[in-house]
């Protein structure tokens, strides 16, 4: 077997080829962007390597052999039992960073790296991760005849052939013994279930969001954070829950990105309970653009009438003029109520008469529908003949 296409063949799906040295777009999940990889001495900062495996699985490992890695190399590295197989995704002082993010406290999760991959290892892998799609679904059909609620989403294999993760999805808590001891006796490894939820499942899964880029769990987020309504609530987002929820059917994860923003800005704008008293009424908060710091007011409290729209800086000001029991004459700085800007009318000065003069012309003389003469221009013609009677 020759080993350079079975080099290419995995790792053509990891990596583009845009940069040799791992700064590159790749076709992995959770792919991060290194940005230190050109920086001379990087790599022999640290001897910690980032490798990652089928989806969004990710390990570090120590290189305690000084091999000279580099994004997109295919490793051997210890695993419980035996060895398994990944690519190298990223080397040097960014990796510390990663372990930070993964909570990793013990040094106990961070293995080893045994060697480069050999022709030996890339077959047992070849040969390990074909069983996968037909494993999922005997597994599937077990856990059914069990009667067990839960759904067998993914099977991934361990490098050597020697142990499988069975990724699974319940609602609620699931005594799978028995499912084990049927498992191990079926497919003859050693077994090990991994309970994820519905943002994983997406993340594994992979598609493309609304705003027309991959999902973030698919790309780059490896830590889920809670997602509450007060979040769509902070930012004046309708409450729609198909518009609220992601590809995962729960809340979506970027309403947290611009929640700190819009609570920030939101704090200059005044509460909507604070009537501003003018000469000309008082005015009731309808609405406001919290990011751009604008606030409409409108006469009555439920419904939209003589609308207005001023600055917080000015709704503040007239509130403090409120208090010292002063009322100013309008809501605008200026004095005088605010005009409503109106679209340009292309048609405004037209003269749309124009239409009726062509139908005049094309009807005069002309046919009806039913291949008879127009009755408006016989009787044009009956004036004509007449008037050339009262003439002679």
């Amino acid at each position: 077997m020759d080993f350079k296409n079975l080099n290419y063949e995995i790792s053509r799906s990891t990596d583009r080829g845009l940069c040799r040295k791992g700064c590159s777009r790749q076709d992995k999940q959770l792919n991060t962007y290194d940005y230190l990889a050109d920086v001379p001495g990087n790599v022999e900062s640290t001897d910690l390597v980032e490798v990652q495996f089928k989806n969004t699985r990710k390990g570090y490992y120590h290189n305690i052999n000084n091999l000279d890695l580099k994004k997109g190399d295919i490793v051997a590295v210890e695993a419980n039992p035996g060895h398994d197989i990944g690519v190298v995704t990223m080397t040097g002082q960014l990796v510390k960073l990663q372990i930070k993010k993964a909570n990793l406290k013990s040094e106990a999760d961070i293995k080893r790296i045994y060697r480069l991959a050999k022709v030996v290892d890339m077959e047992k892998y070849k040969e390990a991760k074909s069983r996968e799609h037909e494993t999922m679904i005997k597994s599937r059909k077990i856990a059914k005849d069990l009667g067990l609620d839960m759904k067998i989403g993914d099977v991934e294999y361990q490098g050597d052939g020697n142990k499988a993760i069975f990724y699974y999805i319940a609602d609620e808590r699931v005594d799978f013994r028995q499912l084990i001891k049927v498992l191990a006796e079926e497919f003859r490894v050693r077994i090990e279930m991994k309970q994820i939820g519905a943002r994983q499942e997406a993340g594994r899964i992979g598609g493309t969001g609304p705003c027309g880029r991959e999902l973030c769990c698919a790309t780059w987020m490896k830590n889920f954070v809670s997602v509450g309504t007060n979040a769509a609530r902070v930012q004046d987002i309708s409450p729609n829950p198909q518009k609220l929820a992601g590809m995962c059917a729960k809340l979506k994860c970027c309403l947290n990105y611009e929640t700190d923003t819009y609570v920030e800005a939101s704090r200059h704008i005044p509460s909507k309970e604070i009537i501003l008293q003018t000469a000309d009424g008082d005015y009731y908060q309808f609405k406001s653009d919290i990011l751009a710091g604008l606030i409409t007011y409108s006469t009555d409290k439920n419904t939209p009438a003589n609308l207005e729209t001023i600055s917080s800086l000015r709704a503040k000001q007239i509130i403090e003029m409120n208090k010292r029991g002063e009322k100013p004459l309008s809501l605008t700085e200026d004095g005088n109520r605010q005009q409503n800007e109106r679209s340009a009318d292309l048609l405004a000065d037209a003269d749309i008469s124009r239409f009726d003069k062509s139908r005049r012309n094309r009807n005069r003389g002309g046919r009806n529908r039913n291949g008879g003469r127009n009755s408006q221009g016989r009787h044009n013609r009956q004036n004509q003949n007449d008037n050339e009677r009262d003439d002679k």
